[in-house]
């Protein structure tokens, strides 16, 4: 008979393990700079970036886990858009932006610690090569990633954060100055978007089927069993990272009078850790950078590797695993400003779709009980956050029709014309099925 339920402890490892697969640079840069920027409006821009950084992925990993994979859920749109959006997720959280990124942001936090006389360009190559060799043998055995990420590297990333943040919560109070740009208007929505960078939903729609071969292995292998293990996992992740996540805020509004100049997180970070424990502070910086930005390349060459694996049968895991990680070594060669740079529009085209397609899932008796719903509200989202991202991506001073949408000066002009074609698909399906019924 097969096991029902994970053990409390068992379910703990399993969320520590997801919790590693997401927490890569983007999520400890990210939130410092937010509090260093936002000052007395930390507050509500925090709590924007927790719903985008927390509350979308793991209601991602709920509604994948209740339709059974990505693809499931992608398909009720169209079995074409199905293959086209899940490859294009699982490209974008891979070797084409995220896995080179976590090689290119380690570098750069090991990069003044190097001695003077060594060039950056080849120390930069050497490690990059090393840094793939290393995540590429650990993603070699996908099913025993929570063996590695949930009891060793994940609980020694926690506890080098926990060092960093309480030395600042446990400082006097800093005092708290004036929020700057782009936190000065809207600081809740502001907070939502930047919450987008962190990529966290969009791999949440994909992880599940990592974390479900962990499971599985565990001993449960029920429909039912998985679905409640994943969500339980989902919860236990979005906790730790939301306890982090604020007390990273909470660094970067102390850090003004630290680092009246900095520009970046990790700035902000190093600049933090080495006033509360010297040249030491620095290099532990350094370290939670490399175990995050590693545990989050293994995990993502596991779980990219996994999907094209199962979708190439004639390729092995062992080939797309190597294809990615040379892939992306080479590519994180070109300097973290250029992925950066290639990553906002993007982004801004991907997120919105992902996060339609999570709040119909959510909503999913309704959304297939009038199917139209799916097409449609899908097609008109896509059209909208498209349009704004090849606009951002070549043209960012040309006027397009949707800058007249309601939101539209808050970058979420997809937002109304999504409930428009929701409302319009919801009352034309109603109208046909009475007809097809009489």
């Amino acid at each position: 008979m097969a096991q029902q339920n994970l053990s409390a402890r068992q379910s703990a490892l399993v969320g520590v393990t997801l919790f590693s697969m997401f927490f890569g640079a983007g999520n400890l840069i990210l939130p410092p700079l937010l509090g260093f920027q936002a000052g007395e409006a930390t507050v509500p821009a925090a709590l924007g970036f927790l719903v985008a950084a927390i509350g979308l992925p793991v209601l991602g990993i709920v509604v994948v886990a209740l339709a059974g994979t990505v693809r499931d859920l992608a398909a009720r749109v169209h079995p074409l858009f199905a293959r086209i959006f899940v490859a294009a997720v699982y490209l974008a959280i891979g070797p084409c932006l995220a896995i080179p990124r976590t090689s290119s942001t380690a570098f750069e936090m090991l990069a003044p610690l190097l001695p003077a006389h060594i060039p950056i360009e080849t120390a930069s190559i050497v490690f990059s090569v090393a840094f793939f060799a290393v995540a590429y043998v650990l993603a070699m055995h996908p099913g025993r990633l929570t063996n590695l990420l949930g009891r060793i590297t994940g609980p020694a990333l926690i506890a080098l954060i926990v060092a960093v943040t309480g030395a600042a919560l446990l400082s006097p109070v800093p005092e708290v100055g004036p929020a700057v740009a782009p936190y000065t208007d809207g600081a809740a929505v502001q907070g939502f978007l930047v919450g987008y960078q962190t990529m966290d939903l969009l791999a949440s729609l994909t992880f599940g089927l990592v974390i479900a071969t962990n499971i599985r292995e565990m001993g449960v292998t029920d429909p039912a069993g998985l679905t409640r293990e994943i969500s339980r996992a989902g919860v236990v992740a979005g906790v730790l990272m939301a306890l982090i996540y604020c007390g990273l805020a909470f660094v970067g509004v102390g850090a003004r009078t630290i680092a009246p100049d900095a520009t970046n997180g990790a700035a902000i970070l190093t600049a933090s850790a080495t006033a509360h424990f010297g040249t030491v502070g620095t290099v532990v910086v350094a370290a939670i950078f490399l175990l995050a930005c590693l545990n989050v390349c293994t995990g993502l060459i596991s779980c990219c590797g996994t999907y094209f694996a199962d979708e190439l049968p004639r390729v092995s895991y062992r080939a797309c695993a190597v294809a990615f990680a040379v892939f992306s070594c080479v590519l994180s060669n070109f300097g973290l400003d250029t992925i950066l740079a290639f990553s906002v529009p993007l982004l801004g085209a991907m997120y919105p779709v992902a996060i339609v397609l999570v709040l119909m899932g959510l909503a999913h008796g309704l959304s297939d009980r009038y199917r139209l719903m799916w097409p449609s509200v899908v097609a008109v989202t896509a059209v909208v956050s498209v349009s704004d991202a090849l606009r951002a991506a070549f043209a960012p001073t040309l006027w397009l029709p949707i800058d007249a949408l309601p939101l539209a000066g808050l970058d979420l002009a997809w937002v109304v014309p999504a409930l428009c074609a929701a409302l319009i698909s919801y009352l034309v399906s109603r109208s046909l099925n009475a007809r097809a019924a009489a």
